[in-house]
């Protein structure tokens, strides 16, 4: 397959993306490809050592303590940097969106065997990208299942607005937020294969369950982006912010304090 035919969202997909508010691109990058990113990850993961406001493990009996997910490994592998703004993603992003995008953030989850998973949320709870919204490009650099912890997404709620959400159960899930699957929008689950990259949006709830395999990891990248015409953001994303050619960019401050008022941290 040709990287045009990998790129193209067909007028049926692009339907279905409206619909439902996510896309998935099979095959979009090789599975040589996600072995190198799983390659320097894996060798970050068995030096131990912190990277300091990226990675920071810590030894114990929660195998996510010791395999915690890295914010912005942009920042600190040129491969990662390259995966961020590759040409593939921003085809596919540019069919989805109707128009360019900007990078906002990068990250990789490991996600061990016996890990938790995340509870269901909203990516724009995070982002607060107005108008309009975030959307993400999930990489699955292994294979995604729902024994593994695989995503699973709310088709159709790509329009709801962003809610303030209730407290997670941290037996079941590493981050505090929670927002309830709204009725009449089951979760779906989602089967990845290694190179599959999901983009979704950040109004779509999504979530994932504890990987309960015994040999499996379910290691993931990550990235957020947000249209060009966009003119807001999160304060913590600002100094992230980049087009595909590598140049920073600037939007305005969205200091509005999201769903849950101004108490919440920004």
């Amino acid at each position: 397959m040709t990287t045009a035919q990998r790129t193209r969202v067909s007028p049926a997909e692009l339907d279905a993306y409206r619909r439902d508010g996510f896309h998935v691109a099979r095959g979009l990058f090789g599975r040589d490809e996600m072995d190198q990113a799983r390659a320097f990850f894996d060798g970050v993961a068995e030096r131990g050592e912190p990277i300091p406001g990226a990675w920071e493990p810590k030894h114990g009996g929660d195998p996510l303590g010791r395999y915690p997910r890295m914010m912005h490994p942009h920042t600190v592998d040129p491969a990662s940097h390259a995966r961020m703004l590759d040409p593939r993603v921003r085809a596919v992003l540019r069919q989805l969106l109707g128009e360019d995008a900007l990078a906002c953030q990068s990250m990789f989850y490991f996600k061990p065997p016996g890990a938790r998973g995340q509870a269901f949320h909203q990516d724009n709870f995070y982002l607060r990208v107005k108008p309009a919204t975030c959307i993400a490009a999930w990489w699955a650099v292994d294979p995604s299942t729902p024994e593994n912890g695989g995503l699973q997404l709310c088709p159709g709620t790509q329009d709801m607005d962003v809610v303030c959400p209730d407290e997670a159960d941290a037996a079941e899930s590493f981050t505090r937020e929670y927002v309830a699957p709204p009725p009449g929008h089951d979760p779906v689950k989602l089967w990845l294969d290694s190179g599959d990259v999901l983009f979704f949006t950040g109004g779509v709830v999504h979530g994932s369950q504890p990987n309960t395999t015994r040999d499996q990891w379910r290691r993931s990248f990550i990235c957020h982006y947000m249209p060009v015409s966009a003119t807001h953001v999160s304060t913590w994303y600002l100094p992230y912010l980049q087009d595909f050619d590598g140049a920073p960019r600037s939007r305005a401050e969205n200091g509005d304090g999201g769903p849950c008022g101004d108490d919440r941290p920004n």
